[in-house]
C-alpha cells in the first residue's frame, strides 16, 4: 500500500512537470471536414479536432507534405507529397495509413518558394470520384498551369477545360467553375496591384463560357463556392480577409476585418465552414453565424528538425586563407571560422557559432591571432580570436551597424583597415574607442584595399561617376589621399611589391574588339593589362631592355693580360652600356620570402607618378586576383564569357617570373586562391579540393592536398534559424533600393514577425516566415529560397516527348501526338523523331522495355527511374502484339522546351499565313541567355520581312533588354547595292524597316515588363495585350546564408527621363487591351496575336515598307 500511494505522488509530480497545453503555431495549408481539420506542420500532415486539442501525426516523411483536402464523404485525404523524390498527388485515408501515389509525369522543380508546388491539390470532384489538381506539365513557362483531375483509383490525369488555371473550385451542382487564370499566391508580395494579380472567372463546362466576376487591381484569390455565394480571399482593403460575392446578385462584402494579422490560405468544408491560417494558427469561420473562431491546437512534434547534428561546413564555403609561413589554412564556412593543417594536427573550430555568420578570417602577421567579420552581436562587427582557438573571440568594433567586408592587417600587426557595404573605407587600431574612416566612395563598394610593404600607405580602388575605377595610395601618417591613375580606364586591384619600389594593377585599356559572326558590331574582350607604377622617381625599370652578353672577367693581381687580339674591334658594332642589363644566365627559380627594403618607406606622390607605369610583358587577357611577391606575380586569368553556355577555357592561376619574365599556369579550374604573408607558398580551391603548394612557377611539383575532413561542426538549427532571419532584416535595411523601406516601420515588422520564430520546426517554415515578412515592403523581386533541408532524390522519367490517349475498348494507350522539335538542336531534340525511330501518331504502345502497358496505370509510372538508358517500346498500329514492332528512343527528362518550340512555330506560321509571308514574328522567353539566343536566331533571318510583330508575353525577365531595344531601334541610314546581288543590304547591318507591335501579357515580368516600356518609349509600335507584371527594383547577390540558403533584396529602382518611378507594382499598360479568352483559346484561336498582325498589316497597307530601289547606274563620261 505503501508502494502504491509512493508510486501515485511520483505520477503527481512527473505530470504536473509536464509543460502546460501549448498552442503551436505555423499550421499551414488548412482543410476540414465535419469535426477534423487537417494541415502541415514541420513538412508533415496532422490531423486534430475542429475544436482544437492535440493533433495526431498522419504522415511522417523526410519530403514535404502539403495542400491536404479531405474528400466529400470525409473518409479520404488527398495531398501534394514527395515521397517519391518529386511532387506528386498522393491519397491515404483520413484515419491514417500507407498513402497512395497516384500521378506520375515529372514535376517541375524543385521551385524556389515563390513559385509554390507542381502537381498542387486543389480538391475534389463533387462526387469524390477524382482529385483536381494544378499542374505544369503542359506549360513551358512557370506562371502558367492547368487544371487536372486524377480518378482516386489511379489511371491516366485528365485536364479541365480552362487552358490556363491556377486554382478553381467547382459549383454545388458541379456544372460550373470559379477559377483563376493564374496563381501567384506564393509571392512575397502583399498589396499587390500589378498585371499578374489574381482574377476569378466563373466558367460554365458545357458551353466553355467565362464570366469574370473580380473587379479592382488587388488579387482575388482562393475562391471557395458554398451555395448561392462565392467566397474568396483579398487584400483589397490593405490586409488579406474573407469576402463574399453573391453570384446571382453580383454584390461583393466584407465577411472579416482583421487589421493586424492577415487570413492566408482559405479553404472550406463545402458547407457553411472555412478554415485559414491567421497569425500561424487556425480559425474557422462560419458563413451562417457570421463569425471566426480561433482553434488552440499542440502539436506534439518530436522536433526532428531542430535537434543538433553534426554537417560538413565545407557545403557552404566561403573564404580560404593561409597562415604567414603557409602551415595553416583558415577557412569561413557554415558561418564559422576553421584552422585547419596543411599536413598534421587537428582542424580547429575557432569560433563555434551556430548563431551568427562569422567570415572573412585574416591571419595577423605573426600568425597569433585571426581577424574576421562577426554579427554575434547583434550587426556586423570586426572581431579577434586567438589562432588556437582556446580563448572567447574578443569585439574590437562597436557601431558599424551595416554589412563589412575583409579585415586586413597592416603589416606590423598594429592596425586594420576594412570597408562597409556603403563604400566606406575604414583603419582600425586595436584598443581604440573607433575606427577612423578614410574614404567614402560615392559609388559601389571599396573591396581591393591593400597595405604597403611597412604599412605606411594602403592602395585601393575607388569607383567614379563614370563607373570606371581609379587606384587611390592613402598616406596614412597625414591622411592625404592621392589619386594614381587616368580616370579615362579602369584601374583596379592595386598590390605592392614587397620591396616598396612598384605598385601593380589591372587596368582595361587593351581594345581589340572581336567582330559578330552575324552582324558587322563588336565585342570586347581579354582587355585587361598588368601595369607596374614605380613609387619613387629613381626606381629602375622594372623590364628593362634585355641583351646577350659576354661575361668579362678582370685578371687576376698575378695574372698576365689577355693577348691583343689578331683583328681590331669593329667600332660600328654596338658595345655594352649602362643602360643595357646583361640577361642573366638563367637558374631555378626558388620560394623565395617576401623580403621589404631597408629603406625608410616614403613613395614620392608627386604629380609625374600616373607617368612612371611599365606594362608587364604578358599579353592583355581577362586578369582578376592579382597578387604579387618576391620577384613574382600570380593571377587568375578568367575565360571569355559566353551567356548560356560554357566558355572555352577553365580559369586558370598563373605565376609570372620577373627573372625569366615568363607566364607559367600552375593550376586549372581554380576559383579562389591565397597567398601566404611571406610569399612562400599558396592555396588554391578547385571545386571542394584544396592544394597548397609553393608559389613558384615549378610549384606543382610540390602539391600537397590540403584535408578537410575535420571541416565538421555540430550546428543548432534553432540559433542557425535565428541568425538567418536578423541577417535577413539586415540586409533589407542595408540594401533596400530606397531608405524609407517604402515608408514602413522595419523594425516594428522585424518585431512582428520575430514571434513566429520559437514556433519553426523545419527550414521551409523560416523561409515562410521570412517571406511574409519582406512580402510587407509591397515590392516585387524579394525572394528568399534554399537552405539546408534535405529533400528526396527526384524521379527520372523516360519522357518521349510525345502525348498519349486511351482507347477504352482496347484498354491501352495510343500515341495522339508527336512533337516534332527541331533535332539539329539538342536544346529541341525530339526523341521519336530522331532517325531511325519509326514511331508514328496511332501507334498503341503495347510494351516497355518488355513490361506489358495497360490503362490501368498511368503510363509515365511505367517510365519513372528509366531516363539514364535508351527505352525499348513495342508498338503497333493494332493492340495486338502480333505484327509489334520495337523501337528505340533516348529520353528526355523535361519536355518543356519541346512545348515551346511547338507554340512559336504555330505562332510565326500563323502570322505567315495571315500575312501571305509580309510579316515577320519573334517570341523572346526571357531577358537571358535564351531569351537573346532566340532573337539571334529569328530576328536575323526575318530581316527581309516587310513588318514584324514581336511576342514578350511570358517573358521571364533578365537583363538583355537594352540589346533588344537597341538593335530593334536602329534607323536606316542609307543602303548598299551591289552588283552581284539583287538586294540591296541596310547601312547600318542588322536593322528592321517597316512597322513592328509588341505583345505583352500579365507574365510579362521583370526585364520582361522594361522592354515593352522602351518598345513604346522608343516609339517601336504599339504594345497589344494586357498589363505587365510589374516588377523592375533589380536585385543582385550578397553572398549565401549561414546554410547555403539566398535572400534577393530589391536594390535599384526604373526611372522615367522626368525623375520619376516607374512599372514598379503597376506594370505597363497595352495601348491596345486584348484578352485571350477560354473560348477563343480552346477554338484554336490567339486575339492578342491576330490583333497584333491587323495593327501592323494596317501600317503596311497604309505605307508600305521598302527600301529603296537600286539607282540608276551613273554615267559619268565627259
Amino acid at each position: 500500500m505503501l508502494a502504491r500511494a509512493f508510486s501515485f505522488v511520483a505520477l503527481f509530480i512527473f505530470l504536473c512537470a509536464l509543460p502546460a497545453f501549448a498552442q503551436t503555431k505555423l499550421l499551414r495549408f488548412p482543410d476540414i471536414y465535419g469535426d477534423r481539420v487537417v494541415f502541415t506542420y514541420a513538412s508533415d500532415l496532422w490531423t486534430a479536432s475542429a475544436s482544437g486539442g492535440t493533433a495526431v501525426r498522419l504522415t511522417a516523411h523526410p519530403g514535404m507534405e502539403v495542400f491536404a483536402k479531405f474528400s466529400p464523404d470525409g473518409k479520404w485525404i488527398a495531398f501534394t507529397g514527395q515521397y517519391d523524390g518529386d511532387e506528386q498527388v498522393y491519397v491515404v485515408p483520413a484515419g491514417g495509413g500507407e498513402p497512395k501515389q497516384l500521378t506520375f509525369y515529372p514535376a517541375k522543380g524543385p521551385f524556389a518558394p515563390r513559385w509554390g508546388y507542381d502537381n498542387q491539390v486543389m480538391g475534389w470532384t463533387n462526387d469524390g470520384r477524382s482529385i483536381v489538381f494544378r499542374s505544369q506539365r503542359d506549360s513551358w513557362t512557370l506562371p502558367v498551369s492547368r487544371l487536372y483531375k486524377v480518378a482516386v483509383t489511379g489511371g491516366a490525369a485528365e485536364p479541365l477545360p480552362m487552358p490556363e488555371a491556377g486554382s478553381g473550385d467547382f459549383s454545388p451542382d458541379g456544372a460550373k467553375m470559379v477559377y483563376s487564370p493564374r496563381t501567384r499566391d506564393f509571392r512575397s508580395e502583399k498589396r499587390y496591384g500589378g498585371g499578374q494579380a489574381n482574377t476569378l472567372y466563373i466558367y460554365d463546362l458545357a458551353t466553355n463560357d467565362a464570366k469574370k466576376i473580380s473587379e479592382g487591381a488587388r488579387p482575388w484569390r482562393d475562391a471557395m463556392w458554398l451555395g448561392d455565394k462565392i467566397y474568396f480571399n483579398s487584400d483589397m482593403d490593405g490586409k488579406f480577409n474573407l469576402y463574399s460575392y453573391d453570384v446571382a446578385t453580383g454584390k461583393r462584402a466584407a465577411v472579416t476585418s482583421f487589421k493586424d494579422w492577415e487570413v492566408r490560405w482559405p479553404s472550406s468544408d463545402k458547407q457553411s465552414r472555412i478554415v485559414y491560417e491567421r497569425a500561424g494558427e487556425l480559425e474557422i469561420f462560419d458563413t451562417q453565424a457570421g463569425k471566426s473562431t480561433k482553434l488552440s491546437i499542440s502539436v506534439p512534434d518530436d522536433g526532428v528538425y531542430k535537434r543538433p547534428r553534426t554537417v560538413n561546413a565545407l557545403q557552404v564555403f566561403e573564404n580560404v586563407a593561409l597562415a604567414p609561413k603557409g602551415e595553416r589554412v583558415l577557412f569561413g564556412a557554415r558561418g564559422d571560422i576553421f584552422s585547419a593543417p596543411v599536413e598534421k594536427g587537428a582542424t580547429r573550430n575557432l569560433t563555434h557559432s551556430s548563431n551568427a555568420h562569422d567570415k572573412y578570417p585574416r591571419w595577423s602577421p605573426d600568425g597569433a591571432q585571426v581577424a574576421f567579420v562577426s554579427d554575434r552581436s547583434g550587426e556586423e562587427e570586426v572581431w579577434v580570436a586567438a589562432q588556437d582557438g582556446l580563448t572567447p573571440p574578443k569585439q574590437l568594433t562597436t557601431t558599424m551597424r551595416k554589412m563589412l567586408y575583409a579585415p586586413e592587417w597592416s603589416p606590423d600587426g598594429k592596425k586594420i583597415a576594412f570597408s562597409d557595404k556603403d563604400g566606406g573605407l575604414f583603419i582600425l587600431t586595436p584598443g581604440q574607442s573607433a575606427p577612423a574612416q578614410i574614404d567614402d566612395a560615392a559609388n559601389g563598394q571599396i573591396r581591393d584595399y591593400e597595405w604597403s610593404p611597412k604599412g605606411n600607405y594602403l592602395a585601393y580602388s575607388r569607383a567614379g561617376a563614370n563607373n570606371f575605377s581609379q587606384v587611390v595610395i592613402y598616406d596614412v601618417a597625414n591622411g592625404v589621399q592621392r589619386v594614381v591613375t587616368d580616370p579615362l580606364f579602369n584601374s583596379y586591384n592595386p598590390v605592392f611589391d614587397p620591396s616598396g619600389e612598384y605598385l601593380y594593377y589591372l587596368s582595361d585599356r587593351e581594345f581589340a574588339p572581336q567582330i559578330s559572326g552575324i552582324e558587322f558590331n563588336y565585342a570586347t574582350n581579354r582587355s585587361t593589362q598588368i601595369y607596374a607604377m614605380a613609387l619613387h622617381k629613381d626606381s629602375k625599370n622594372p623590364f628593362p631592355f634585355e641583351s646577350d652578353e659576354v661575361a668579362v672577367t678582370a685578371p687576376a693581381p698575378d695574372e698576365k693580360p689577355s693577348p691583343t687580339p689578331e683583328k681590331p674591334v669593329d667600332e660600328k658594332q654596338p658595345q655594352p652600356s649602362a643602360s643595357v642589363t646583361p640577361k642573366p644566365t638563367p637558374a631555378a627559380d626558388t620560394a623565395k620570402k617576401n623580403v621589404p627594403s631597408a629603406k625608410p618607406e616614403v613613395f614620392d606622390l608627386d604629380a609625374g607618378i600616373t607617368r612612371r607605369v611599365t606594362k608587364v610583358p604578358v599579353p592583355a587577357d581577362n586578369y582578376a586576383g592579382l597578387s604579387a611577391k618576391t620577384g613574382h606575380l600570380l593571377y587568375f586569368v578568367g575565360a571569355p564569357f559566353y551567356y548560356g553556355r560554357q566558355s572555352d577555357r577553365p580559369t586558370s592561376l598563373r605565376i609570372f617570373s620577373f627573372r625569366d619574365r615568363r607566364e607559367t599556369t600552375l593550376l586549372e579550374g581554380v576559383n579562389t586562391y591565397s597567398l601566404s604573408a611571406d610569399g612562400s607558398k599558396l592555396i588554391a580551391g578547385q571545386g571542394p579540393n584544396f592544394t597548397v603548394m609553393d608559389a613558384v612557377p615549378n610549384g606543382a611539383a610540390s602539391r600537397k592536398s590540403v584535408s578537410t575532413a575535420g571541416l565538421t561542426m555540430e550546428i543548432n538549427p534553432v540559433e542557425e534559424w535565428n541568425q538567418i532571419f536578423g541577417e535577413v532584416w539586415r540586409r533589407y535595411r542595408d540594401w533596400f533600393y530606397v531608405p524609407n523601406m517604402h515608408g514602413y516601420d522595419w523594425e516594428k515588422l522585424r518585431d512582428q514577425y520575430k514571434t513566429w520564430l520559437p514556433y519553426v520546426a523545419h527550414r521551409s517554415d523560416l523561409n515562410y516566415v521570412i517571406s511574409e515578412m519582406i512580402s510587407e515592403l509591397t515590392v516585387q523581386h524579394a525572394y528568399i529560397e534554399g537552405g539546408d533541408f534535405n529533400l528526396p532524390p527526384r524521379a527520372r522519367v523516360a519522357l518521349p516527348g510525345a502525348r498519349f490517349e486511351i482507347d477504352k475498348t482496347a484498354n491501352r494507350y495510343k500515341i495522339s501526338k508527336i512533337f516534332d522539335g527541331e533535332n539539329e538542336e539538342d536544346a529541341y531534340r525530339a526523341p521519336l523523331r530522331e532517325v531511325g525511330v519509326n514511331a508514328q501518331v496511332g501507334d498503341y504502345v503495347l510494351q516497355i522495355n518488355g513490361e506489358d502497358v495497360t490503362a490501368d496505370r498511368d503510363i509515365y509510372q511505367y517510365l519513372r527511374n528509366k531516363a539514364d538508358a535508351p527505352v525499348i517500346l513495342t508498338v503497333n498500329s493494332t493492340p495486338s502484339l502480333t505484327g509489334a514492332r520495337q523501337v528505340s528512343y533516348r529520353p528526355l527528362t523535361d519536355e518543356s522546351n519541346l512545348i515551346y518550340l511547338e507554340w512559336i512555330t504555330n505562332n510565326r506560321n500563323r502570322v505567315s499565313e495571315m500575312t501571305n509571308g509580309r510579316v515577320g514574328y519573334i517570341h523572346i522567353p526571357d531577358m537571358g541567355a535564351t531569351g537573346l539566343r532566340e532573337f539571334i536566331k529569328w530576328y536575323y533571318p526575318q530581316i527581309d520581312k516587310e513588318g514584324l510583330v514581336v511576342d514578350v508575353r511570358a517573358n521571364g525577365g533578365g537583363n538583355v533588354s537594352r540589346m533588344l531595344i537597341e538593335r530593334l531601334s536602329r534607323k536606316i541610314l542609307g543602303v548598299n547595292f551591289a552588283r552581284t546581288n539583287d538586294a540591296g543590304s541596310t547601312y547600318p547591318d542588322g536593322a528592321f524597316y517597316g512597322p513592328m507591335a509588341a505583345i505583352l501579357n500579365e507574365n510579362s515580368a521583370s526585364d520582361g515588363d522594361i522592354f515593352p516600356f522602351m518598345f513604346r518609349q522608343s516609339g517601336l509600335g504599339p504594345l497589344i495585350g494586357k498589363r505587365s507584371w510589374g516588377g523592375v527594383v533589380g536585385i543582385s547577390g550578397r553572398g549565401p546564408l549561414i546554410d547555403g540558403g539566398n535572400v534577393s533584396v530589391p536594390e535599384s529602382g526604373l526611372a522615367n527621363l522626368k525623375g520619376e518611378w516607374v512599372i514598379e507594382g503597376y506594370g505597363v499598360d497595352p495601348d491596345i487591351e486584348i484578352d485571350n479568352d477560354p473560348r477563343s483559346v480552346l477554338a484554336g484561336k490567339d486575339p492578342q496575336l491576330e490583333r497584333a498582325v491587323e495593327e501592323v498589316m494596317k501600317k503596311l497597307n497604309a505605307n508600305p515598307s521598302k527600301l529603296p530601289s537600286r539607282p540608276p547606274a551613273p554615267k559619268k563620261t565627259p
